[in-house]
Parts: C-alpha cells; sequence; structure tokens
C-alpha cells in the first residue's frame, strides 16, 4: 500500500535534502535491493542505519551462470554490484532508505560508473520486487530532479529483480572487517562518516 505525505515546511530550504512525497505504508519487514558501485560502500552506510535488519552484498540483473565475482568484474556479466537490504519497516520506509542512497551512499548521476570504478557492474539501479516498490522510487527520482538537487540528471535504472545471488563469504561485511584496506579507507568510510553527519537522525541507536 502506498500513502502520499504531505510536504514539510523545513524542506523547502535550499540545503535540505526532500523526504519522499510518496512512499509505503508500514507493514513490517520489507526488502529491497540497491546497485550503487561497489557494494562493500554500500552495505558500509546501511549497516549504521536505524530500522535495517540484515544487508547482504550479492549481484542481480545479469546471467544467472556467471554470478561470481570474477565473472561480475569483466562486466560483461549484466549483473550489478548489489546490496539486498531487510528492513523494518515500522522503523524506517522504502523512502527514507532511498533518501539516504541519493544523497549519501553514491552519485546517481554518473553513468555505469562510481569514481574510478567504471562497468555496468557499478551501475546505479534500484531492483525492485514488485509494482509499489516501482511507484515509490520512480516518484523519488522525478522529485529529486524536479527540485534540481543534482547538477546532472539521475540516471538510476529501474530493473525488476529476477534473481538476488549473495556474493561470496568474504565480501559479506567487508568494510567492517577491513577497515585499514586503502580502497575502504578512501571511498566507503567517508561515506559512512556523511551519513553521521547528515543523518545523524538515522543512525542505529538514536531512535
Amino acid at each position: 500500500m502506498l500513502c502520499e505525505l504531505p510536504p514539510k515546511d523545513v524542506l523547502t530550504a535550499a540545503d535540505a535534502f526532500p523526504d519522499p512525497l510518496l512512499d509505503q505504508v508500514p507493514e513490517g519487514e520489507q526488502e529491497i535491493v540497491l546497485a550503487g558501485g561497489c557494494f562493500w560502500c554500500v552495505e558500509a552506510v546501511y549497516l549504521k542505519v536505524a530500522g535495517v535488519i540484515r544487508v547482504e552484498s550479492g549481484y542481480a540483473g545479469g546471467d544467472p551462470s556467471r554470478a561470481d565475482y570474477r565473472s561480475v568484474c569483466t562486466g560483461l556479466t549484466g549483473h550489478a554490484e548489489v546490496v539486498r537490504i531487510r528492513y523494518d519497516s515500522t522503523r524506517t520506509s522504502l523512502g527514507q532508505l532511498l533518501k539516504v542512497f541519493f544523497a549519501v551512499a553514491h552519485d546517481p548521476t554518473q553513468l555505469n560508473r562510481q569514481g574510478n570504478d567504471r562497468g555496468t557492474q557499478y551501475r546505479s539501479a534500484v531492483f525492485f520486487a514488485n509494482d509499489e516498490q516501482r511507484q515509490v522510487v520512480r516518484a523519488y527520482i522525478d522529485q529529486l530532479d524536479a527540485a534540481g538537487k543534482f547538477s546532472s540528471p539521475i540516471v538510476t535504472t529501474l530493473e525488476p529483480l529476477k534473481q538476488f545471488h549473495p556474493a561470496e563469504d568474504y565480501h559479506q561485511n567487508y568494510a567492517a572487517l577491513n577497515p585499514g584496506q586503502p580502497y575502504i579507507q578512501a571511498v566507503a568510510l567517508p561515506k559512512v562518516d556523511k551519513l553521521k553527519q547528515v543523518f545523524a537522525d538515522k543512525l542505529k541507536g538514536s531512535d
């Protein structure tokens, strides 16, 4: 079920990142699959978000027989690196998770890349499980474009979720287990720091 939320005055400020005007009605535990570049980084962000129960790195959108890291890294399998987020919709919502996705977790204006990571496996995408999810995502992208929150158009694709393939065990919770790894220090941890600065009210332990 969907609900339209009234706009709040505070969100008219030029520096505010808007809340979604269309969201899902809370219905217990839900899942959404997001692609925003390297899954290590996106996972690191959402593990800190209140209401998130579990985050799992994996692959979606490509040839099921080639859903392994070595094959996906070629950029030839059709997959994207993704995270599957299970969350309690009575504590957070799809719309609020999308707000973090577009504001912090990645740059939705970069086509088939995030920073120096290039290829369709690093594309910006939301893999929707049903039409309600698709409607919420489509409405929020349109809302952000209309508000001019980015200097370039959002290129995030909406793709039906056909299969999710968990990534290899060593990819799970990678940033937390490898905080000294140079890539984690350069790319993942700054995203986590930005989450803490911009959305302190969304952190676990803040609700």
